[in-house]
């Protein structure tokens, strides 16, 4: 049975008409934040469109190409309008498109919004007395090239991953190569292959009347067909961001050159606030209710006080693997003794053995030395051998010689007589 519900009169005054002003100071002093993922191809304007969308330079390092693999290259910011903060924090990717297999550039930035989702999650398990560091992402403008046909399967692959996770803008980057006729063929292209594919794509809330008529005609524009500029140029005795050419000048802000200006009035100036909230009531609710699944746990657990539970058991897990390092560590250590002993040893055998090989080798060489000198006396014998053994002989010769002489002497005289 429902309770009704009464209507009361006050007569006087409460005071609880101010809690709007107290919010709107509370916020003003708090500020905002805006956690935007920019996907695209190299080279595609995203740094220059987001110069352009938040009318300022935002400095970056230079993005490094030489990676065949999808990256993503983070800054934080700060900026102020009439005493309004905001908290930029901008995420772009690097190298997307360039991997070998086109899945690790999906799987990486899957990756990527997940791991923010896992850093809140990891906050609402901890006892916490200061507000959460949010990091999800609350908007993912993807950057379309300019084909003029359709979407690349590279393009609806990742959207059609993205479009469940977190709140999907494409917009069609470098529209100024294309011809007003073109790009509206081009947009509605795009709307059937997202639609053909079951691809769903941020559209403001058409269900709130200060802004429904406003974003029904925002959401005409989708995608946003965007022209970003770092330059200036003059117009009509006014510095305007624009992009200029041999044929004219585009201007970024005009409205009839491009849908920048309608872009950023979808995003900042009308559904900043929405943006953050479907992230947080929709799309990590979607995560965290996952997250609690391969826990064990469902949503109902959480007011039974099983995340306290968790979380008791999450610190013994930690402590367990704390003292498990500490035990790692002592090993490592006697490790590392037990081989200096090891290592102490076997320098002592390799110095003894070289002691012993100098023995060896001095041994040897007087070996070798007194075989050499044995051998010199052994040629000197040799040769006084053949010496004396020459004289024998020369003396033998000279004895015949004699004997033959006088022979023939004593048969001449013979002869003559």
């Amino acid at each position: 049975m429902e309770t009704e519900i009464r209507h009361l009169e006050l007569n006087g005054y409460v005071g609880f008409d101010s809690l709007p002003y107290n919010y709107v100071t509370r916020a003003k002093r708090k500020g905002f934040v805006l956690n935007v993922l920019c996907v695209g191809e190299s080279g595609i304007g995203k740094k220059t469109l987001m110069d352009s969308l938040f009318k300022t330079t935002l400095e970056t390092d230079e993005d490094v190409y030489y990676s065949n693999h999808t990256v993503f290259k983070s800054n934080a910011y700060v900026i102020k309008e009439q005493n309004i903060s905001i908290s930029l924090n901008l995420c772009r990717t690097v190298n997307y498109g360039d991997d070998m297999n086109r899945k690790d550039s999906l799987k990486a930035i899957t990756d990527h919004v997940d791991r923010k989702f896992e850093l809140y999650f990891q906050q609402e398990l901890n006892i916490r007395q200061k507000p959460f560091d949010d990091f999800r992402i609350h908007v993912c403008l993807y950057f379309v090239c300019p084909t003029g046909v359709s979407l690349k399967p590279l393009d609806v692959m990742c959207m059609k991953m993205l479009a469940g996770k977190l709140n999907l803008v494409p917009v069609i980057a470098k529209a100024d190569t294309m011809s007003m006729h073109e790009l509206g063929k081009f947009k509605e292209n795009i709307l059937k292959e997202l639609k053909r594919n079951n691809v769903q794509i941020y559209y403001g809330p058409l269900d709130e009347p200060p802004v429904e008529k406003l974003n029904a005609e925002l959401n005409s524009r989708a995608p946003f067909a965007v022209v970003g500029s770092t330059d200036f140029v003059i117009v009509d005795g006014e510095q305007r961001r624009a992009r200029k050419y041999p044929w004219g000048i585009i201007e970024v802000e005009n409205e009839e050159h491009c849908d920048l200006p309608k872009l950023r009035e979808m995003l900042i100036q009308v559904n900043l606030e929405d943006l953050i909230e479907k992230t947080h009531h929709v799309h990590y609710e979607m995560y965290r209710k996952t997250r609690l699944e391969r826990m064990g746990l469902t949503d109902s657990d959480v007011s039974d006080g099983l995340i306290a539970l968790y979380k008791m058991l999450n610190d013994k897990c930690n402590k367990q693997t704390a003292k498990l390092a500490v035990e790692e560590s002592e090993i490592v250590r006697k490790m590392e003794a037990r081989m200096r002993f090891i290592l102490k040893e076997l320098d002592k055998e390799e110095r003894d053995m070289r002691d012993k090989f100098r023995e060896m080798e001095e041994d040897y060489l007087q070996q070798k030395r007194a075989i050499k000198e044995a051998e010199d006396r052994l040629n000197e014998e040799i040769v006084e051998f053949r010496r004396m053994v020459g004289g024998m002989k020369k003396a033998g010769s000279s004895h015949n010689l004699l004997s033959s002489s006088s022979h023939n002497l004593l048969f001449s005289i013979g002869k003559r007589k």
